[in-house]
């Protein structure tokens, strides 16, 4: 029996030129397991499928022979075949009304959905991940941002040199020329007026971890969230540092009950006892980098109120730019009220109408709300994605699909991530079924994401 998969091409609309597998990947499991690989021909993935074939993969259209198929987006209707087992970020866990119809074709054509995102150890930490790659894109997005609103707002600045990611031809250039920028600040200093500039990095997980990666190019201090009024009311201005504050969960809520102290698992089991205090930190920073998983049960890190209240004390606040990395549409921040894409990634929110205009000039504060960030650094994040994908594929080939879920031997980490299961959604998974019923209404329904089902607030 051949073992054989496909990788899938992306829908080109989304402009994603990822790879789940990159050649190297494709030699070691035709050389250690005899996997044949079938690759879909694309025009805009970051590697050309003469790569693939040099390092053994068949170059083909029609990836019907492959049980098995590897993708990254969601996958068009009309491109979903019966029967197979499809491997990608599925985004419907949720209730993500977008996709419903997605999920819905899925189960009526009897395939199986196993979904990266879910792919977790035995403390739900995720084990395939793009999280350090939106951190390192989204914080050189921000840095970019800031340059070029301090510069719209007359002030010198070291950032106003810096690119965009995807300006960059790969990420050692682009480190490189953020560290040159830090070298900038160091020997010629800030204005004494913009001093201090404060970043602010909510989470610490892998997208902070990545965020926090290009921001340590730059000359900084870390301070702890308890020092930060005393830095911003300092008499003494440092113009040739930077400061990083990073808050955790204690720093952002605090107990509804002011005789009660913190508790990290009841705030994560009973985040209804709790309410933010994150607005106390606003005013002193510059930039904020949202890299926390959210969902509705827990409170808001910024809301549309904390941002009015901020620019309406008559002076320009501290606050330029919110990198939202984690982009949840008015979620952890409120008024990141809209996506944005790699060709126009940021917008400015006006704080009193809600509205918001393309670009860095305005009054309120520059918003970067790119979906999908990874993408901009494409072929770094396709080998480290692959490299920890890897290890899954030969456990994937090898499982029996024939039998019922119960008796699949399927490695624990990658049975947790199957939704669908040979037509049917599995029991974790079952509560979709509410959302999938409504799929034929929900627009005239004004149907919102159901965010009931995340359980790890700073570790995305």
């Amino acid at each position: 029996m051949i073992l054989r998969i496909g990788i899938r091409r992306e829908d080109e609309k989304l402009r994603e030129r990822r790879t789940p597998l990159t050649p190297e990947q494709v030699r070691a499991l035709a050389q250690n397991h005899a996997i044949e690989v079938c690759v879909q021909p694309s025009d805009i993935r970051i590697i050309p499928e003469q790569k693939f074939a040099e390092a053994g993969a068949k170059i083909v259209e029609d990836l019907s022979p492959c049980p098995i198929i590897f993708g990254l987006k969601e996958i068009p209707l009309d491109d979903l075949e019966p029967s197979k087992v499809y491997v990608f970020f599925s985004h419907v866990i949720k209730g993500q009304h977008h996709n419903m119809e997605m999920l819905k074709k899925l189960l009526e054509l009897n395939c199986t959905l196993i979904d990266y995102e879910r792919v977790t150890d035995d403390q739900e930490r995720r084990l395939i991940f793009f999280g350090r790659h939106a951190g390192l894109a989204g914080m050189i997005e921000t840095l970019w941002a800031l340059g070029k609103r301090l510069s719209w707002e007359g002030i010198p600045n070291p950032f106003d040199k810096i690119r965009r990611a995807i300006g960059y031809p790969d990420l050692p250039t682009a480190k490189a020329k953020i560290a040159k920028a830090g070298r900038k600040l160091a020997s010629r200093g800030l204005p004494e007026s913009l001093a201090p500039i404060i970043f602010g990095f909510a989470g610490y997980g892998h997208v902070s971890q990545g965020a926090q990666e290009i921001f340590n190019l730059l000359p900084f201090q870390e301070i702890d969230p308890s020092e930060i009024d005393a830095i911003t009311k300092g008499r003494e201005r440092f113009t040739d540092v930077i400061y990083k504050v990073v808050f955790k969960e204690e720093h952002l809520v605090e107990p509804l009950n002011s005789n009660v102290q913190f508790e990290l698992q009841d705030y994560y089991q009973h985040p209804e006892k709790y309410h933010s205090q994150f607005s106390s930190y606003l005013p002193h920073l510059t930039v904020l980098l949202n890299c926390i998983y959210w969902d509705e049960r827990y409170p808001r890190l910024v809301t549309k109120r904390d941002v009015q209240h901020l620019y309406s004390q008559g002076n320009q606040p501290r606050l330029r730019v919110i990198g939202d990395i984690s982009c949840d549409i008015e979620g952890a921040i409120e008024c990141n009220v809209r996506f944005t894409t790699s060709e126009n990634p940021i917008y400015v929110y006006e704080p009193f109408t809600g509205q918001t205009s393309d670009g860095w000039e305005g009054h309120g504060p520059v918003v970067l709300a790119v979906f999908n960030l990874p993408s901009e650094l494409p072929l770094e994040s396709s080998r480290d994605f692959g490299r920890v994908l890897l290890p899954f594929v030969p456990q994937l080939v090898g499982a029996d699909f024939s039998v019922d879920f119960e008796h699949c031997q399927l490695p624990l980490a990658i049975k947790k991530a199957v939704i669908v299961y040979k037509g049917k959604l599995t029991p974790q998974y079952r509560y979709l079924e509410k959302y999938k019923i409504g799929v034929e209404d929900s627009r005239s329904r004004g149907f919102r994401d159901s965010r009931n089902h995340g359980k790890n607030f700073l570790r995305p």
